[in-house]
């Protein structure tokens, strides 16, 4: 799993590549930490190349989702294939977050 972060016009982008389980999602909450403090900055999450999300994962991006609504800020999520959009669509994340496929 590959994690990378950067700003970029006053958003956070967060960028994740490969498999998103159990055994990554430890140093992946670690990469993503600074999501946590986002005041002032919407996040963009680019998945074009996250081939997996575990449930583990799920609780990542829930966590970075209430720490951003609790500021006032958005999370959008780019890019999902169509078996993590499966499980957006069962777990009812699908209705939290903003979704983009370009």
């Amino acid at each position: 799993m590959k994690t990378t972060f950067h700003e970029e016009n006053g958003k956070y982008i967060a960028t994740l590549e490969g498999r998103l389980d159990t055994v990554a999602a430890e140093q992946t909450t670690k990469d993503l930490a600074p999501l946590n403090d986002c005041t002032g900055h919407d996040i963009i999450i680019d998945c074009t190349n996250l081939e997996y999300i575990s449930s583990s994962g799920l609780r990542i991006l829930l966590n970075i989702r209430k720490n951003a609504a609790a500021v006032g800020s958005k999370v959008t999520i780019l890019n999902i294939n169509k078996e993590i959009q499966k499980v957006f669509e069962m777990t009812g994340f699908n209705t939290l977050f903003i979704i983009q496929n370009q």
